[in-house]
């Protein structure tokens, strides 16, 4: 160890202080601190110089903690090299704080020993240099700001919330008191949030989304009191006000997932390279902003009566843009690099949740547009149909469930009569579309009043990235490139006689490389299928090791979407393999035994099978305490086995509704879903009765108020079911106040929403006639 390790720390000081020093013309996080710090280390470099020169007596303690500074001083050169002035100024504080603590609390711990050691010796000098550098340090020991974030963080999580205090320290110490400065951070922290989606940080994400929720706080705090100053004196009511960038929306439009937005602020936060709306972090399933001329209407009519000139607000708009336009002329990527890096060829970089497979949506309909409006053609043995890009979180206000993007850029989607679902799993596209169009897919939509549904989800690297304890090797093999059908057949032949090994090891590696190859490429599929690897695979369902189940269950998954390879593998008698991994398996197999059984169950003999076997309570089971994906896959699975009408009770009866009520509560991201399912339950007395007996009606009616256009259209269905059939549940739906929202949305909503909400309003119509005509008589 010796003098090598006070050495070593000396060089890493060096260079920490030259970097710093270096920064003129890049702004650094809190660079007063990491200044200051330089100045400190400077002064503790002569003192170790000292030590150095004057070869005091050796001393094990002391070279230990010169060996902690130097790890501490390399892991702040590092962030403040990998610093870049786009990045979260919260997360940067978080991040930087508890290093310069630990830098300090190190370097006091070497000052001490050197002071030892320097007092055996009469060194003045030293003591002198010792004498500086403590006074610097204490000089440095300031509340910091990272400790303020933190407790509002904890309060967060306790219920309470951070007090006022706290917001404001947090605001005037990052310099977020700008509405421009709040939406760049905002933007900042969602490409954290991807990044850790994307890493599998299952731990950095939660925390992410808990720095979210602050901001989200933040904002509306700052809303509350007033904080942005209004326009000549005029306070702009909080309706008017872009949710992303908190100004006056001079040019509201609506985005895909049916937000309206400040043009300016939603092109802003599209051009960062996200591709989730805001509020409801549904993914966009295009980028076609459409001027919402209704909201327009309101704002100009606001200013007129309060003698604003609209012409006059736009130039002070696009003065305050300036500054967030001047500061993002260098750009940051996800991954450091560009803003195109979500167009990677990678298929394994995925910016949705968990790195997890991908449900990859086909409706019937053919759209001569679609490749202009964000869908991408795709060839397989089913007729011509076309990708849907969509996350499908619901939340209010959204359109959660635009699944398709129609010819017009400006023409919604028409509904159909019947009802239609949104499956939520987001990846990239794998490599069968081209690189350019790698955006998050979202699951499938089913036109059940048209052509036959077609749905399925592949697989985009989930098992290897959350539970395969990193053996997996992210190179994805590919059939294509062997010198011929004959040997890539053997290839294929040789992997299913390892499958029937009795080795566990041997059997993964198969399973695990016939789940690749048939990822994301259509003659794999067919290959594999062709050679009878289905059988070996279902067996493999039961085995002991998860690995392996997951493995086999996603390589089943990903052939299933060739309609040979679904129909053997539903004859091959896959359901109840499939169910016992749906109550065996670990939660990602889990998640792909549901969205397998989504699968098979487009067959419409196999949605009778599956719904008189045992898969309905496994599935149900998994909706009440499954992951999120896992409840999502399992909700889509459930509502395509609620068409074949003998299903609904059997769901009913396994205790779904229970489960589906609580998924209304907006917080759970699943609110369209449940709708959608509920709707398809209320149909039959068991399922009206369960609705109003879980308590569904508050918060149907808070869904007709506040919910997105879908689950305004379904949650209307539901009650219209609930009151033609029960005068009871009638007067619960007048008392829970259903008559305004119902009435705006007779004049506002879909075609089919206002359609049944004409009808409810009709319906009470009657029942107060009828109530009249008996009072009367």
């Amino acid at each position: 160890m010796g003098t090598a390790s006070v050495q070593c720390l000396i060089n890493s000081i060096s260079r920490f202080i030259h970097l710093v020093s270096c920064q003129t013309t890049k702004p650094l996080p809190l660079p007063k601190g990491c200044r200051n710090l330089s100045v400190v280390l400077k002064l503790l470099k002569h003192l170790l110089d000292d030590v150095i020169s004057l070869k005091l007596s050796s001393d094990e303690l002391l070279y230990r903690e010169c060996e902690a500074l130097d790890i501490a001083v390399n892991e702040a050169r590092e962030f403040v090299e990998n610093w870049c002035p786009k990045m979260s100024k919260i997360c940067s504080a978080l991040k930087c704080d508890p290093l310069l603590i630990k830098i300090q609390n190190s370097s006091q711990d070497i000052c001490e020993s050197v002071w030892k050691l320097s007092e055996s010796v009469s060194c003045s000098s030293s003591l002198n240099a010792i004498q500086n550098c403590l006074e610097g340090l204490q000089s440095l020991k300031q509340e910091r700001i990272s400790e303020c974030i933190e407790e509002a963080l904890i309060s967060q999580r306790t219920g309470v919330g951070p007090n006022s205090e706290h917001l404001l320290k947090i605001v005037e110490s990052l310099h977020l008191m700008s509405n421009q400065e709040l939406l760049k951070e905002t933007i900042a922290v969602e490409k954290e949030r991807i990044n850790a989606e994307r890493n599998n940080a299952t731990e950095d994400l939660d925390h992410i989304n808990q720095i979210m929720d602050l901001i989200i706080r933040i904002r509306d705090w700052m809303v509350r009191k007033d904080y942005f100053h209004g326009i000549n004196g005029v306070s702009v009511p909080s309706y008017f006000r872009c949710p992303l960038s908190l100004e006056l929306m001079l040019d509201p439009v609506i985005v895909a997932s049916g937000q309206t937005y400040d043009r300016s602020s939603i092109q802003k936060w599209i051009d960062s390279g996200l591709t989730i709306c805001p509020n409801t972090h549904q993914t966009l399933t295009h980028t076609n902003l459409i001027p919402n001329y209704t909201v327009r209407a309101m704002i100009l009519s606001w200013c007129d009566e309060n003698k604003l000139n609209i012409s006059n607000l736009s130039s002070l708009v696009q003065l305050s843009q300036q500054d967030l336009n001047r500061s993002d002329s260098f750009r940051y990527s996800l991954h450091g690099s560009n803003s195109t890096a979500r167009s990677s060829p990678d298929v394994e970089n995925r910016s949705d949740k968990q790195n997890g497979d991908v449900f990859a949506s086909l409706i019937g309909e053919k759209s001569n547009e679609s490749r202009r409006n964000g869908t991408e053609k795709f060839d397989h043995s089913s007729p011509q149909q076309s990708y849907v890009y969509s996350r499908s979180v619901s939340a209010s206000s959204a359109f959660s469930s635009i699944d398709y993007v129609p010819s017009a850029p400006n023409e919604l989607m028409k509904i159909s009569n019947k009802h239609e679902y949104i499956k939520e799993l987001s990846g990239e596209i794998t490599s069968e579309l081209p690189a350019a169009s790698h955006n998050e897919i979202s699951g499938f939509t089913s036109s059940l009043g048209g052509g036959q549904l077609q749905a399925f989800r592949t697989e985009t690297g989930m098992v290897e990235n959350e539970n395969c304890n990193g053996t997996m090797d992210n190179s994805i093999p590919v059939l294509e490139s062997e010198s011929d059908n004959s040997t890539a057949t053997l290839r294929v032949k040789k992997l299913i006689a390892d499958l029937k090994s009795q080795r566990d090891e041997v059997q993964m590696k198969a399973a695990e490389e016939l789940r690749l190859l048939a990822k994301d490429d259509v003659e794999n599929r067919i290959i594999i299928g062709q050679c009878g690897a289905i059988g070996p695979l279902l067996s493999l369902l039961y085995s002991d090791r998860k690995v392996i189940q997951e493995h086999s269950v996603t390589a089943l998954l990903n052939l299933s979407i060739n309609e040979n390879n679904k129909a053997m593998i539903a004859e091959a008698g896959a359901i109840e393999p499939l169910i016992h991994v749906l109550r065996t398996g670990s939660p990602a197999a889990k998640e792909n035994s549901a969205a397998t059984l989504f699968s098979l169950s487009v067959l419409e003999e196999y949605k009778a099978k599956i719904g008189r076997s045992g898969a309905v309570k496994a599935l149900v089971d998994l909706l009440g305490v499954g992951t999120l994906r896992g409840k999502k896959d399992s909700a889509t699975a459930l509502f395509n086995l609620s068409i074949f009408h003998e299903n609904k009770a059997r769901i009913v009866q396994a205790g779904a509704v229970k489960y589906l009520v609580e998924l209304l509560d907006t917080a759970t991201g699943m609110v369209d879903k449940a709708a959608a399912l509920l709707a398809n339950l209320s149909t039959i007395s068991e399922g009206r009765l369960a609705i109003g007996r879980e308590g569904g009606i508050p918060l149907l009616v808070e869904i007709l108020d506040s919910g997105s256009l879908r689950g305004k259209e379904n949650a209307a269905s539901i009650l219209l079911q609930l009151c033609l059939h029960s005068s009871k549940f009638c007067t619960l739906v007048l008392q829970e106040g259903a008559v305004p929202p119902l009435v705006a949305l007779s004049q506002s909503g879909t075609p089919r929403a206002r359609e049944k909400a004409q009808q409810l309003l009709s319906h009470f119509r009657n029942q107060r006639d009828v109530c009249t005509g008996k009072g009367k008589s």
